[in-house]
This record gives C-alpha cells, structure tokens and sequence, in this order.
C-alpha cells in the first residue's frame, strides 16, 4: 500500500484540474498580453482565474495578483509594503513561527535598516495579542501573521489582530500568509481586516509554481520585479495562464463541498490521535487543553514526536513500507536546524530531532490511517532497540 501523509508539502493535482492544464497548453497556449485570437483565448482564462478568486474570497478582481507561488506573494508582500511606506515609519512585526519565506524576508530587511519585532507564541503556538499590542509603535508599517502554522497547525486570532492593528494605527498594514490555511479554512480579507494575503496553488490539489496575493485597494506597494508592466505593473512577466486557470479551479472544486471536507479531514485527524495514544513514548503537539482530538487546530496537520527515535531515521523506516510523511516544513527539511517553531513551543530538547508531521488530504482514507498506525506499532519498538544499542 502506498500513503502519502505529507499533504502540507504538496498535494496530488485533481484530474479536472490536470486536464484543463493540459488543454491550455496544448491548444489554448496563446500569450494573454497578444492581440490576436490566441491571446484573447489566454487572457479569458486569466479573466476566469480572477473572477472564480474574487469570488471565494469576496474581494474585487483588481486586487488579484497571480505570482509564481507562496514565496512569491510573501516577498512580494513584506518588501514591496516595506519600500513603498518606509517614509512613515521602518518597524515591522511578525512571529517567531513563520514560515521561511516570510522570516527570511525580514532578515534581508533587517539589513536593510529596518527593525523588526519577532512575537513569541505559548505552547500552543499560538501568539498573544497582549504582546501584539506592546509591540505596536507609531513607526510600525507592517504586521505579517500566518494563518495556519505550517509544522503544528496551530491557527492564530487571525481577526482579532487585524481589529487591534487596525484600532491601533489605521495606516498599519496587515499581511497574512495563508498558504496553509486557505482551502482548510473560510478566509475574507476585508471581513478580517487583512491588506495583503498569501496563497498557494500546490496546496490545494491545483498546481505548482503558481501562487495569488491579494493586495487591498488602499495598499501601496513597490514592484520586486521589474518588465513588460503586466498586472499593473505590480508584477510583470507573462501570466502564466495553466497555472492561474488551474489555481482557480483547484480553489473552485474544494468550494463545492467545503464543510463536508473539513468535518472529514476533522475526523480523520481525531482517529490518527486515537490510535497515536494508544502508543508508548508517543507525545502529539500543538493539541490545544479542551479540545484532545485536535479542534481549534488545524484539521490537515498533526505533529508527533517519538521519544527515543529520529526523526530522519524513522521517516524512511516509513518511507520502505510506502507511507510518505515529512520531518518539518519542505522547505526546510533538508537543512540539519532544528525546527524554530518547535524551539519556539518550548517542545523539550530531546524531541526536537524526534518529530515528525503527517499531513491529510480529502484524498486519504481511514483504511491508510490503519496501515500507518499498525506499521508505526510493529516498527517504533526496533529502532528503540536499535537506538539503545548505539
């Protein structure tokens, strides 16, 4: 049997949503900037992409970016707001548990002159808005919270914050990165306070190396990308029109039967943590006190760490019966650090190199969950033997 639990990663493209790729890049391939028929094909599928997202997020269509992915649209976001408002201040916010994207950006500010403000979240991963609101000054531009923690799941007072920004210092922008969160979650920018949000297409069985940011109509933003001034002038280069139609298709058929879906990811999330207690030396992160089977949390996400086994040896111990799960964020799996959000809960010393994430799709099932949990049981015990011999 094969499993693949690392749906935060990356998922599996629909097959609606590979078959009109392939149609626009077959036959409907033209460049949505050209005058002719071709063109005017690509560039109703562009005009699809931005209704079909306008839509869902209840946003206008002028404030839709297409972008090359979630990395995109958080650089786009942070600098292009930083540059474009340092006159009225250089102090920014974040967390300590973002993604790479957004916390590498904000170093590269850092050394740009800016001063940034990393907030700590409680052992939940959750952040504090007592500490948001300390944070605040009258030179803060720039607030960026995600949504959906990436390795834990945990899900921040996205809407409360933005109140609190937003009594705060009107002016005060407001980015959330919603890569993890959007498709999992109903997010309404305006509803929300948020200026600026991150989406990615491989997150949501749409395709990859395409992204969208939504920039509200008051925001002002710097280009990082300089061309033939396409999507007015925010971020030139061709559209590319497969990944924005399947972007927006991907979004559109996870939409049809949302509550559905997330009642059943819920539940396949509540019976993998069953069957993780019945373990020894197995401890689930990120679970909030009243809520055991992972509510309030995210309902894709589920961090375990497995005292007394690494987790890089346990991943491919997995990885030889078929079940596919990831040992932190991809985008930084494969560097040796330990995980900052993992530090960051205050997770023991012990288990830092000792955790790994399983991550659900609506594509998984229970009898997968079984397989896992049974191959987990009879595997777990050896390697402890073996770690003990070492």
């Amino acid at each position: 049997m094969e499993v693949y639990f690392d749906n935060s990663a990356t998922t599996q493209v629909l097959p609606e949503v590979a078959e009109q790729m392939m149609k626009i890049m077959c036959e409907d391939y033209g460049n949505p900037s050209s005058m002719h028929n071709k063109g005017l094909q690509a560039e109703n599928y562009i005009r699809y992409a931005r209704e079909t997202m306008a839509k869902l997020l209840k946003v206008t269509e002028k404030e839709l970016l297409f972008t090359s992915g979630g990395t995109e649209s958080d650089n786009l976001a942070i600098m292009g707001a930083a540059y474009a408002n340092a006159r009225r201040g250089k102090h920014l916010i974040t967390t300590q548990i973002e993604h790479p994207a957004v916390l590498q950006t904000m170093h590269h500010l850092e050394e740009q002159g800016f001063q940034v403000t990393y907030l700590p979240v409680n052992s939940f991963g959750v952040i504090r808005l007592e500490d948001l609101k300390r944070a605040m000054t009258p030179d803060t531009i720039l607030v960026s919270i995600m949504h959906t923690n990436n390795e834990i799941g945990a899900l921040e007072p996205i809407a409360e914050a933005g109140e609190l920004i937003k009594k705060m210092n009107p002016f005060t922008l407001f980015h959330v990165d919603a890569v993890q969160g959007f498709g999992k979650a109903k997010i309404y920018p305006k509803r929300m306070h948020i200026d600026m949000l991150s989406i990615s297409g491989h997150k949501i069985h749409g395709p990859k190396g395409v992204g969208l940011l939504y920039v509200g109509s008051n925001v002002k933003l710097q280009p990082i990308l300089f061309g033939g001034g396409q999507q007015g002038n925010l971020r030139s280069g061709t559209e590319n029109v497969p990944g924005a139609a399947g972007l927006a298709m991907a979004a559109e058929l996870l939409y049809k039967n949302f509550d559905a879906d997330i009642d059943y990811l819920y539940g396949l999330k509540k019976y993998f943590i069953e069957g993780l207690r019945e373990m020894e030396g197995v401890r689930i992160n990120g679970l909030l006190p009243d809520e055991p089977y992972g509510g309030g949390t995210a309902p894709h996400i589920v961090s375990v760490s497995f005292r007394g086994i690494r987790s890089e040896v346990l991943l491919h111990a997995l990885e030889e019966k078929g079940i596919y799960v990831s040992a932190g964020s991809a985008c930084s799996a494969k560097k040796p650090l330990p995980s900052a959000t993992l530090k960051a809960i205050g997770l023991d010393k012990s288990l830092l190199e000792s955790t790994l994430r399983f991550s659900f799709s609506i594509l998984n099932t229970r009898e997968e969950i079984d397989y896992t949990l049974k191959v987990l049981c009879d595997t777990m015990p050896v390697l402890r033997r073996y770690t003990r011999k070492a």
